[in-house]
């Protein structure tokens, strides 16, 4: 009996393709629940004179069933391995592979242009929630109850009472309660309007600026605009305000800056005319400095904003602001360092 069950575990041990089917036949005679481990059990039921001699016998056979198990085990590993190996070889004279390298988006880029350039005239940075409530987008910067930056076509409203804000100026009330002056602000971030256009997007980028201290000025506030001015555009740039009107300042002004690509002399980008509107700013408005808690007749302050893509649209000679969102990598890899 035990060399027939050594002749049979040695056929089907050695008609074993991969080391797995191997395992399988191991178990089959040597597992738990295997041929050998059930001679063994049986022993209770031979005579006790025989049963020494058939113990050695069937642990002679185990052990002879080990040494073949783990001699075929090896050599189909060794197989396998090899088998492997020429499946990964490597050519090394083939060419290797490019890693192309990422590169900041152009919005991005702008952003931090204009943290930079802000940061080094004293401004520190406050990011607003993007959710806001009417109260602090709109009634606390003075915007009527009426007016059409209200109406439901224009704003993205979520509740009755909360919207998704549509200027970063409502951090700019959140941080006139809470901090007295001198105040020295700026307030990047996403906005959110119900506009959609080739200059225009529902969610686009904006960064606003704000200064309140005693005896603020606007020509403070064209003086800075000049240093952003040369900063972002050209050595050469020159800033003129124009009148206008927001709720939260007065008097507003339109701030054109003249054009980089012509030298003011006229061109296609600025319409023959010299000049390119950049953003709105003016003199913060005493119900603004009122409704924070600010002594209007003791402080003064400027505040300004401007839509990032705007800029970055004028930087790089954009024509359509869909092109910084497409995600198109012909066109973003153009702004590689």
């Amino acid at each position: 009996m035990e060399q027939d069950l050594l002749r049979e575990a040695t056929e089907e041990a050695e008609a074993a393709e991969d080391s797995r089917a191997l395992y399988e036949v191991k178990m089959k005679f040597l597992g738990r629940a295997g041929k050998v481990t059930a001679l063994l059990k049986s022993m209770k039921e031979i005579a006790a004179e025989a049963r020494p001699a058939f113990g050695k016998k069937v642990n002679a056979l185990r052990e002879a069933l080990e040494e073949k198990f783990a001699a075929l085990e090896e050599k189909l590993k060794k197989k396998e391995l090899e088998k492997k190996l020429a499946g990964e070889e490597v050519d090394v004279t083939m060419p290797g592979r490019r890693h192309v390298a990422g590169a900041l988006h152009p919005v991005t880029r702008v952003k931090d242009q204009l943290i930079d350039l802000f940061a080094g005239m004293g401004f520190e940075v406050f990011e607003g929630p993007e959710i806001e409530s009417e109260y602090y987008n709109f009634t606390a910067l003075n915007t009527p109850a009426d007016h059409p930056a209200r109406d439901m076509q224009d704003t993205f409203y979520l509740t009755g009472e909360f919207l998704l804000r549509t200027q970063t100026s409502a951090g700019q009330i959140r941080v006139m309660e809470q901090k007295k002056p001198p105040i020295k602000i700026l307030s990047p971030g996403r906005v959110f309007r119900s506009d959609d256009d080739a200059t225009h997007s529902p969610m686009f980028h904006q960064m606003e600026g704000l200064v309140v201290d005693k005896g603020i000025t606007l020509c403070d506030l064209q003086g800075m605009l000049d240093e952003f001015a040369k900063k972002m555009f050209s050595e050469t740039s020159k800033t003129r305000l124009r009148p206008s009107y927001f709720p939260f300042t007065e008097p507003s002004v339109e701030v054109d800056v003249s054009c980089a690509a012509c030298g003011g002399k006229g061109c296609s980008l600025c319409k023959g005319t010299g000049w390119i509107e950049v953003l709105g700013a003016g003199m913060v408005n005493r119900r603004v400095l009122e409704n924070c808690g600010v002594d209007p007749d003791v402080y003064s302050g400027f505040a300004f904003g401007m839509g990032i893509e705007r800029i970055a649209m004028l930087k790089y000679g954009l024509g359509n602001i869909k092109l910084l969102t497409e995600n198109d990598t012909r066109f973003l890899e153009q702004f590689k360092d």
